[in-house]
């Protein structure tokens, strides 16, 4: 760790007494200002910056700053709130690699991010910091108006920058009263929920885990009935991760043959097969830096399955028609409204390519369980359908809104959006009425002389059939959507005489 810096020995005593100082600290402030004061002296470096990420993991700040030997009251300094944006920092801290760079002025890299000083800064470091479960949590900026290697400082700030984290973790747990659990997230995180539109407890829930996720390398498996948002949910996580900046690509696995599915995912070479007269890179060179969205996994062929799981592992691809493999560095989400577990009993799911996607599964809600999210989803889509339509807004009257909020949505978000959509349409006074929105509810016929055990059976059919209907004939969802042993779901549905076969499975 020592070899390449000047005076070793002295060095060492150096950095042990910085870690015996960070250890007395009794307030995380001053413990953030000596482990940046500490890192200067260690560096020999003229600035020293600790930037953090916030509780969503989405926010980059800066906490602390030695600029001269002294430290930088952060009152009074003009400083902007997000450094999610300076692609130096985000390339050392999403690739959790060291970034070392000597000459600056000369240098293509924006470093706007640096304080103005009187001489040209020459030389920078940026290390990236681990807490204690290996996941990056913040970053260690030195720089030097000096052209000298800072790269072997890097190993030992590191460390002690770690250290400083777990102490700074442990003196925020000792602050809180005795019994009071640490707030997950910070109340208004939870209401601007990554540009996704509801604050139900269902979505909140939701909002935690794409915070817990949003910064990591993992692979992330959205499930959820069909029409609840899993795209939007993927785009959201591209759009307020540090691969914003690159590509964003979705492919339904469910929308091409095996064959073609093949090529469009990996690529091919000039002669693979007939009609491939010249090279064609596939979808993981073109989400190449960015993100990759399979939609629909429970789809891929088995065959393709194997294939997606040696890119999952090596992060390597081979085109049809070539011999030659080669790395690419792509997020992969994948989102599904089938039972991957089930697939899985069944054969028609590679059991390790399930456990391999499912390494931070998120489960999103159902429009039916968003309480209270509703009425506000449905005018955000009238405001964005009359901004289309170069429409004046519409109004909503009190029928119109309670005739949504009594509505199932078995479609879920797309049906919601789909039927507000037709109502901006038919609307031509500016205010919104019941009779614009054609929900699909179906009214049992009354029928005369039925006692209660015949009236809860009618009811109990009716909703056995539709529970059926939604999960294609699928007994095992729609036990468990009932919340029903699927023993129970086929006595009731023999002794209501609903013939099976009547639904595809």
């Amino acid at each position: 760790m020592f070899t390449r810096v000047p005076q070793p020995l002295a060095y060492a005593e150096a950095l042990l007494a910085q870690f015996s100082a960070l250890s007395r600290a009794v307030e995380g402030a001053v413990l953030l200002e000596d482990f940046v004061r500490g890192a200067a002296q260690l560096s020999g470096c003229e600035l020293s910056q600790l930037y953090l990420l916030d509780a969503t993991h989405s926010c980059l700040q800066l906490r602390a700053e030695c600029l001269g030997g002294l430290l930088q009251p952060r009152e009074v300094i003009n400083l902007p709130s997000d450094y999610s944006g300076e692609q130096l920092l985000q390339f050392a801290l999403c690739q959790n690699r060291v970034v070392s760079l000597v000459g600056l002025n000369h240098s293509l890299h924006d470093t706007s991010f640096l304080p103005v000083h009187s001489a040209a800064w020459q030389s920078l470091l940026c290390v990236p910091l681990v807490n204690a479960r290996k996941a990056v949590e913040g970053l260690l900026l030195c720089a030097s108006p000096q052209q000298q290697d800072l790269q072997a400082f890097a190993q030992s700030l590191g460390q002690l920058g770690a250290f400083a984290l777990g102490q700074w973790a442990l003196l925020q747990r000792l602050r809180l009263p005795a019994g009071e659990p640490a707030p997950l997230l910070p109340p208004e995180v939870i209401t601007s929920g990554y540009g996704l539109i509801g604050t139900s407890p269902a979505m909140r829930q939701a909002y935690q885990l794409i915070s817990k996720v949003l910064h990591s390398p993992y692979t992330v498996l959205l499930r959820g009935e069909t029409g609840t948002g899993k795209e939007v949910v993927a785009r959201a996580i591209h759009d307020y991760g540090p691969r914003r900046s690159q590509a964003f690509v979705v492919q339904n696995c469910a929308a091409f043959p095996e064959n073609l599915l093949e090529s469009e995912l990996f690529g091919y070479r000039k002669g693979a097969f007939t009609g491939a007269d010249r090279d064609r890179p596939g979808l993981f060179d073109a989400a190449n830096g960015g993100t990759l969205l399979l939609d629909e996994i429970g789809d891929m062929p088995l065959s393709l399955q194997a294939k997606l799981l040696r890119v999952l592992q090596d992060g390597e691809i081979r085109p049809l028609g070539s011999n030659d493999t080669h790395t690419i560095d792509v997020r992969i989400i994948a989102a599904t409204h089938r039972d991957l577990a089930a697939l899985v009993g069944e054969g028609k799911f590679r059991e390790d390519l399930y456990y391999r996607l499912a390494q931070f599964p998120i489960e999103l809600p159902a429009l039916r369980q968003r309480e209270g999210d509703i009425l506000d989803l449905a005018r955000h889509f009238a405001d964005k359908a009359c901004a289309f339509l170069q429409k004046d807004p519409v109004s909503w009257s009190p029928t119109a809104l309670n005739h949504l909020s009594g509505y199932a949505f078995p479609g879920n978000v797309r049906e919601l959006k789909g039927l507000v959509e037709r109502a901006v349409l038919l609307c031509e006074d500016g205010e919104l009425m019941a009779e614009h929105f054609s929900l699909n509810v179906e009214v049992m016929p009354e029928e005369p002389g039925l006692n209660l055990r015949e009236q809860l059976e009618k009811v109990e059919r009716h909703l056995l059939l539709d529970c059926l209907r939604k999960n294609d004939g699928n007994q095992t969802l729609a036990a468990r959507e009932l919340g029903l042993p699927r023993r129970t779901l086929l006595y009731r549905l023999g002794r209501l005489n609903i013939n099976l076969d009547d639904f595809v499975v």
